[in-house]
């Protein structure tokens, strides 16, 4: 196994934070600074037979994968943050470790995806796979169906342009967005840009995952199909 892929299983963060690790030196393998090249090697049961060390400490034996959906609540917080008392971490389980896959902004709410996966994580968030994410939004105002047809061709801010995407009104104030970019606040400086301030995001949808009937606040385990289904959708 690959040393990025087994320290992303090990729990301490996605592929690519293992991989800043590995560049900045602060991994050591068998007692010398680790390359990503070096290979991890396994035992028939998957236990590690190499001292893996980060920053001195040794790292715990890769956990048992676990995939869990969260409906995150307007003032929740992302970021892992002990000293926050408004962060995600303080409402994770103490085991199975997970973090989750992308953020929400704190004033948004919805689906999260959460999860020790790193693989998986890195496919989920990397650009270039294009994954997609489903919205349903509230702007302060009704708008035209110019303005649907503006937000689905692609807006202009600052010096972004955004990639064309799936629009659907809702009702004279909200609507529908499904989108394959991850620009930060995008679908809310999107609709800045075209003279509206948005005053309700939620998520809905990852790919295949939805909300259905989970409470807001709640999380749980994703069921054996919806992994299969989900890891499916992201190898295509």
């Amino acid at each position: 196994m690959r040393l990025a892929k087994y320290l992303a299983q090990s729990g301490i963060g996605s592929r690519r934070e293992a991989c800043r690790l590995i560049e900045a030196g602060r991994i050591t393998l068998n007692g010398k600074i680790a390359k990503h090249t070096d290979p991890i090697r396994l035992d028939s049961s998957l236990n590690c037979l190499d001292s893996i060390e980060l920053d001195g400490t040794a790292i715990a034996k890769a956990e048992i994968l676990a995939y869990w959906i969260f409906n995150k609540a307007v003032g929740t917080d992302c970021r892992l943050l002990e000293q926050d008392e408004t962060s995600l971490i303080h409402l994770l389980p103490k085991v199975p470790r997970l973090y989750p896959v992308g953020r929400l902004d704190k004033d948004s709410r919805g689906l999260l995806l959460l999860t020790n996966d790193g693989e998986l994580t890195h496919k989920l968030m990397h650009p270039s796979f294009a994954h997609s994410k489903t919205y349903h939004v509230r702007l302060d105002r009704p708008f035209t169906d110019d303005f649907v047809e503006q937000m689905a061709s692609g807006v202009s801010f600052k010096d972004m342009q955004t990639l064309p995407c799936q629009v659907r009104r809702l009702s004279s104030d909200s609507f529908e967005i499904v989108l394959t970019q991850g620009l930060n606040r995008q679908i809310r400086r999107m609709a800045s840009a075209l003279g509206y301030k948005v005053i309700d995001l939620q998520r809905v949808a990852l790919m295949t995952l939805t909300l259905e009937a989970l409470a807001e606040g709640e999380m749980r385990p994703l069921t054996p199909q919806e992994i299969a289904v989900l890891k499916a959708a992201v190898t295509i």
